[in-house]
């Protein structure tokens, strides 16, 4: 039986730009530091909260590489590698592990809308080409496909493929999942609301977006989980949740990297297509981010 990548908190770390819009490695390597010094089991580099889809192919090597290289076997490192192009998504898989990242994380062929013949192959073709694990993205809201637990259970028979980030929401495909898979097959939640509930139902964690802001209460949700204390989980996850909310009260990144912004971390801005958040929603993340103690 194989084990999972990481169980626990793993923030999917916001990457900062600089005033002239490149990437600032300092400020990359800070929040590095914040969310290990808070206990993080792994750190996710280059997913959707680090603005993969705007960085260059060569920005994404060399954040990862970077990121690799600065973390230095603290903690787990998970590389963003997907595309919608298998072609693409090999090549970065084939980086990232020349880099020597811990895992990879590939999230559905975007666009394509491919069927679920075509996700298998897409999977394992990338999988049968790499020594890393994989884990699997499932966000159906952004990428306009999902897996379906019987596709999980057959992706789930190559040795390479360790589990998902199941950030679809759907409950029912999760309880599917596991009863089809069993333990072999692993299941993060890709949700800050929804950490105690599904893992309540078996994930082993969270892959997550709040942990850049707030990683201790990520980990000690996660690991009051992992614990079999879900009622002490409950009460963070509910505590949490006006904050969850204001967290995406607009797409990802766009809020969390305003509200790092407003913490004094200095993430900077964000690439077009992204812009920066609405002058009312700013409120709402403010007085949420007050409420809390989070301001800088």
């Amino acid at each position: 039986m194989r084990n999972p990548v990481f169980t626990g908190a793993c923030p999917a770390i916001v990457t900062p730009f600089d005033a002239s819009g490149a990437v600032n490695y300092t400020a990359l390597e800070k929040l590095i530091d914040h969310v290990i010094e808070a206990g993080v089991d792994a750190i996710c580099v280059c997913g959707t909260t680090g603005e993969c889809s705007t960085l260059s192919l060569r920005e994404h090597i060399a954040v990862v590489e970077h990121s690799v290289k600065y973390i230095n076997h603290r903690v787990k490192v998970i590389a963003g590698a997907g595309s919608n192009d298998t072609s693409a998504a090999v090549y970065l898989s084939q980086h990232a592990q020349d880099s020597g990242a811990d895992a990879l994380l590939h999230v559905t062929p975007y666009y394509n809308k491919c069927s679920q013949a075509g996700l298998i192959r897409h999977y394992e073709y990338i999988a049968d080409r790499v020594e890393l694990p994989i884990l699997l993205y499932n966000v159906p809201g952004r990428t306009g496909v999902s897996f379906t637990a019987e596709t999980y259970k057959i992706l789930s028979q190559h040795p390479k493929i360790n589990g998902v980030k199941e950030a679809s929401g759907n409950f029912s495909l999760l309880a599917h999942t596991r009863y089809l898979c069993g333990d072999d097959f692993y299941v993060w939640s890709g949700n800050d609301d929804q950490v105690v509930p599904m893992m309540a139902l078996g994930a082993k964690g969270v892959i997550s977006v709040a942990s850049n802001l707030v990683p201790e209460v990520m980990v000690r949700m996660s690991h009051l989980c992992l614990e079999n204390d879900f009622e002490a989980a409950s009460k963070l996850q509910i505590q949490y949740m006006d904050l969850i909310d204001a967290l995406f009260i607009e797409v990802n990144p766009i809020p969390i990297k305003a509200a790092m912004n407003l913490a004094g971390y200095e993430m900077g801005g964000l690439r077009l297509p992204l812009c920066d958040i609405s002058d009312a929603h700013l409120e709402v993340l403010r007085a949420s981010m007050k409420r809390m103690n989070l301001l800088h």
